[in-house]
């Protein structure tokens, strides 16, 4: 029983010890490796190289494949891009094994020797680990001391196997439970199984170089159970996928198949040529480094061979899941919610970059369909109120998913600035989904006036023009601050959205000296007060928008005391901007109607008075000729008499 509990123990401390350590590189390269990751792949041998080098540094295979079906299954990388660095990925692993035979050294009184065995640094490196985990106050060192912590864990896990299997050494019924594994299918079958259990080859491997150091384990026992546990492997890979996508699955089985033609093609290979040849190494005794040697010589001859030929496994997995129609338009419309994967949350900050760079592509949805509803003013098409209303429910499944992927990762542990970026980005979305909503409301406003047959005058579709203009420009400015992170752009967003509102009273004003004149129905009233009212209400969340870029670079501020001071009458620049966006967004002079009006009003008036002057004239015409006559008719009368 004190054997057992003994392996147990040792088996979950090397867990334990091995997901610290892991954990800690991850966090350390704060998404870094992954960006890496996602821009060297093109390019075969370098992404074999780099899946190398990253599972080597991260201690894991199944976190490279992982990560690997999370990159594809977001649609970030394609799968002959994954190949390379997955098969990269298991040579990459094989370090692992290489750190625990240190192990096997024994110092025999050498103290240079003895320096390099576990038992003799590993505590050092658990004070140096818990003394930094404990008093720094940069993550970056508290990073550096989880991954010692986590190395002086596995090694201490490795070291409690060890002595719990030394004394099976000279017991007869374990030795021979382990000359069964010399058989190539029952020591096969048994990797596979126990990787499969533990979800780890690296920790069967460590078992493995356990026994070796404590009790006689030969070549042909370790050979099986390695490449068995290659295999058994694979399961991690399998398990992640099954809530990915179609390419997301792919890359599991690519994972899986890799490593099924591995081991059946060297077993059959090995041992048939084991079965003429009969390999006296087999009866030999296995130690550490030699585990070490059989798990990196088997990968390395596999990866190297299948190198040339990775696109046999992407054509591989392609039959097994073909592409449907449905597939390529889900690709194309949902790439980048795609690439907001679960598997990245082990790593926030990449998590985060994958948030923002979906919330970047809502923010140009909410440009798209802003700027779609506005032209509606004027050209109106149930066409176009279709557009729109398709992006805005776009645009609230985008809001929708961001803002679950935020919260997961807000689950994490953040750092200050981090929470604060996704506090931000939280924010922005909210702002960017309800400019959508009223772009929807100024179409289904529209759409109403058109089926009642109701227009604007000229001078009020003249009017709505300059503010539409506006809002493009103030709309334009936050999604490029946002995305951009411009200061710059963001300052000049709030001047801006003064204006509108001062367009926006304006016109209210205008509307209502037309309707007295009678010159615009009183239905019309309301219709464009919505309007107006949606152009204002999209400046306002184009200014939230904005203040929250300067606050996420400006280590904070208050958003309502920053707008006060931006608008208080001691800030001449902010005057300086209102003004500049006064003059290129007024709207038509009234001075000029005015005048337009009082000189037609004047032609009007001089046409009446010379209408007028020529009825006179022809009155008194008719006066002097009627006069004329009278006059001749009295002089007939005399001369008559």
């Amino acid at each position: 029983m004190t054997i057992v509990a003994g392996i147990v123990g040792g088996l979950a401390l090397f867990l334990y010890g091995m997901s610290v350590m892991s954990g800690g590189l991850t966090k350390l390269s704060g998404g870094t490796l992954e960006k890496f990751l996602s821009g060297v792949t093109k390019k075969r041998f370098i992404a074999y190289l780099f899946g190398v080098g990253v599972t080597a540094l991260v201690q894991s295979s199944s976190t490279s494949t992982v990560m690997m079906v999370g990159f594809v299954n977001s649609g970030l990388i394609t799968l002959t891009q994954a190949v390379n660095v997955i098969l990269g990925a298991n040579l990459g692993t094989t370090a692992n094994a290489w750190l625990l035979s240190l192990n096997s050294i024994d110092g025999g009184g050498h103290i240079l020797l003895s320096i390099f065995k576990p038992t003799t640094f590993t505590p050092f490196l658990a004070f140096l680990g818990i003394l930094l985990y404990m008093t720094a106050k940069r993550d970056r060192r508290k990073n550096i001391g989880t991954i010692l912590l986590g190395f002086a864990i596995l090694m201490t896990g490795m070291q409690t196997m060890s002595g719990a299997v030394t004394p099976l050494a000279d017991n007869e019924t374990f030795t021979q439970i382990l000359t069964a594994f010399a058989n190539p299918v029952i020591g096969f079958l048994v990797g596979i199984v126990f990787t499969m259990i533990i979800q780890s080859s690296a920790a069967t491997i460590g078992i493995l170089m356990a026994l070796a150091a404590s009790v006689t384990v030969t070549m042909g026992m370790a050979i099986p159970i390695v490449i068995g546990a290659e295999v058994g492997t694979c399961i991690t890979a399998i398990l992640s996928s099954l809530g990915a996508n179609k390419n997301g699955k792919r890359t599991a089985l690519m994972h899986l198949y890799f490593n099924l033609i591995k081991a059946f093609t060297f077993m059959i290979i090995f041992y048939t040529l084991n079965a003429f040849l009969h390999f006296a190494f087999l009866n030999g005794k296995a130690g550490m480094v030699a585990v070490a040697g059989i798990h990196t010589l088997v990968n390395l001859v596999a990866t190297l061979l299948m190198l040339p030929f990775s696109q046999f496994l992407v054509a591989l997995v392609l039959k097994t899941i073909p592409i449907d129609d449905k597939e390529k338009e889900e690709r194309a419309s949902q790439m980048s919610l795609r690439a907001m994967d679960d598997r990245f949350l082990t790593n926030p900050p990449f998590a985060l970059e994958q948030a923002r760079n979906a919330a970047r592509v809502m923010a140009q949805y909410a440009q798209e369909c802003t700027d779609l509803a506005l032209r509606q003013i004027r050209d109106y098409t149930p066409e176009g109120k279709e557009g729109v209303v398709r992006l805005e429910n776009r645009i609230d499944r985008y809001e929708d998913e961001i803002g679950s992927y935020l919260v997961r990762i807000n689950a994490t542990p953040l750092d200050i600035r981090t929470s604060h970026q996704l506090s931000v980005i939280l924010h922005c979305i909210g702002d960017f989904e309800r400019i959508s909503d009223h772009a929807r409301n100024i179409v289904e406003g529209l759409a109403e006036m058109e089926d009642r047959e109701l227009k604007f005058t000229e001078k009020a579709y003249d009017e709505l023009a300059v503010i539409c203009d506006a809002v493009r420009e103030v709309l334009g400015m936050s999604v490029r601050a946002f995305s951009e992170n411009d200061l710059a752009v963001a300052r000049d967003v709030e001047p801006l959205e003064e204006v509108i509102d001062s367009l926006t009273m304006e016109i209210k004003k205008r509307h209502i000296k037309r309707l007295r004149k009678g010159k615009c129905s009183v239905e019309l009233g309301p219709m464009l007060t919505d309007l107006t009212a949606d152009c204002e209400r999209i400046a306002d969340h184009c200014s939230n928008i904005a203040v929250a870029v300067l606050q996420v670079r400006e280590d904070g501020f208050d958003a309502h005391e920053y707008l006060e001071i931006m608008r208080s009458e001691n800030n001449p620049v902010f005057e300086q901007r209102v003004q500049y966006y006064e003059l290129r967004y007024a709207l038509p002079d009234l001075k000029k109607e005015k005048a337009e009006e009082e000189k037609k009003e004047r032609e009007e008036k001089e046409k009446k008075d010379k209408e007028e002057e020529k009825e006179k004239e022809k009155a008194a015409g008719k006066k002097k000729k009627d006069a004329l006559r009278d006059k001749k008719k009295d002089k007939e009368k005399k001369e008559g008499t």
